[in-house]
């Protein structure tokens, strides 16, 4: 039997109400599912593909702890009235995808990309859409779907 999965769920404080919610629905899920995980904050949504970056470059140097299994990203945007949204929202998907594809990582995106707080409330809030739940689960099946793979390479 594989042993329960680790995550790192690493949430995104520039709206913090919201991203607590986030963070609620994921750890409910990752807690049913029996899994483990550790708890990281970074100021915002731009800052979240260095976080996990600088957790898979840490296995290079330093063993001492345990390597996570997966990855969940959580954090809000909201649309203003500048054209920063659009790209802090394209450069976090974009940083995020890449180190998925480049070091094979299993991650759960949710990262709610919104025009205002009502619709964030709506997709954070865990007795309605409940996407860090959703993030959560999301990273759960591809750390399944790796082990498939390397169950049937031996």
């Amino acid at each position: 039997m594989a042993e329960a999965p680790h995550l790192m769920v690493v949430e995104a404080r520039f709206h913090e109400d919201i991203g607590e919610e986030l963070v609620r629905g994921a750890v409910a899920e990752i807690t049913k599912a029996g899994a483990t995980y550790e708890h990281f904050q970074v100021p915002g949504a731009f800052e979240l593909p260095a976080a996990l970056q600088y957790a898979v470059k840490s296995m290079d140097f330093y063993s001492g702890r345990r390597r996570f299994d997966g990855y969940v990203a959580l954090g809000c945007l909201i649309r203003g009235e500048t054209t920063h949204y659009d790209t802090v929202a394209a450069e976090c998907a974009r940083g995020l995808n890449d180190l998925v594809l480049r070091h094979t990582l299993a991650l759960g995106y949710g990262v709610l990309t919104v025009e205002n707080r009502e619709q964030a409330w709506a997709r954070a809030s865990v007795t309605q859409k409940n996407r860090g739940g959703e993030a959560a689960r999301a990273c759960l099946d591809m750390i399944e779907l790796k082990r498939q793979f390397r169950l049937n390479t031996r």
